[in-house]
């Protein structure tokens, strides 16, 4: 108890910081703290894997799964965050929290149904979102070269941890494309992870003949692309967008076929 009440005082001094800023601090057992965390990263994982269904039933019933997002989102009870249909969730937290929770309730004979399909239906996701790029070129990308904006599992890290970015790469290889991919942090340890993947100096060299370009991570430096410039380099000016970052009609009065997630194109 002597022991408990020393490492109190010293994580209370720890976190006195954040403690001026009104963020409370709550002691509980070793076990409830581990399990604090493991809840709180899969009920996350949960959040951006139930919109990601939502935004597959969108496309099917020709809904727009922002607008679902943001009329749930409004619900306090819900919240805004942690709704952005995607490729799926990677990096170092979720995924490995999701698995250590599964395996530790399914060690206690408790398993966590739940969380165990928001792993399965994440990991097939990231093929999924292959696939719908081998679609938005026509079915068939053997031979053809596409271009990957975005290696990192999210913008302004150089983290590949998890990143869907490598499935989906991996999706198109299997297919018999050449990949072509570019990210403004991301390139070192992508080389390191990724086989058989070109690597471009900017967007417009990625795009460079090439038959269809995506966007996998939402850096800002592919928010304000030169659609122009991407026409007038690519073969086929045939754009997917795995993080919404455009409007459809912006993209479409520039001439370009264009594929999103969970939104009518």
């Amino acid at each position: 108890a002597d022991d408990d009440a020393r490492a109190r005082d010293v994580m209370t001094e720890v976190y006195r910081p954040l403690y001026l800023n009104q963020a409370p601090l709550v002691f509980t057992s070793r076990r409830t703290s581990e399990l604090i965390k493991y809840a709180g990263n899969a009920f996350l994982a949960m959040k951006i894997t139930f919109i990601n269904e939502m935004a597959d039933l969108c496309e099917k019933v020709d809904a727009n799964v922002q607008d679902v997002a943001r009329g749930i989102g409004l619900d306090g009870r819900i919240g805004g965050k942690f709704l952005h249909a995607g490729p799926g969730y990677g990096g170092s937290c979720f995924p490995k929290d999701t698995l250590a929770l599964v395996k530790t309730a399914q060690d206690f004979d408790s398993p966590v149904r739940l969380v165990e399909t928001t792993v399965a239906i994440n990991d097939n996701r990231k093929r999924a979102m292959g696939r719908k790029v081998i679609a938005a070129a026509g079915g068939d990308v053997r031979g053809r070269k596409v271009a990957v904006l975005g290696l990192t599992f999210k913008p302004n890290t150089d983290d590949m941890r998890d990143s869907p970015a490598i499935t989906v790469v991996q999706t198109l290889q299997d297919a018999g494309a050449h990949v072509v991919g570019y990210d403004p942090e991301g390139m070192e340890n992508a080389k390191k992870l990724m086989e058989g993947l070109d690597f471009a100096k900017d967007p417009y060299e990625a795009a460079a003949e090439a038959d269809v370009l995506v966007i996998v991570t939402e850096w800002n430096e592919f928010r304000a692309l030169d659609f122009r410039r991407l026409k007038a380099v690519m073969k086929a000016p045939v754009l997917v967008d795995l993080r919404n970052i455009y409007r459809p009609d912006e993209v479409a009065k520039h001439g370009f076929a264009y594929a999103s997630v969970g939104r009518h194109q």
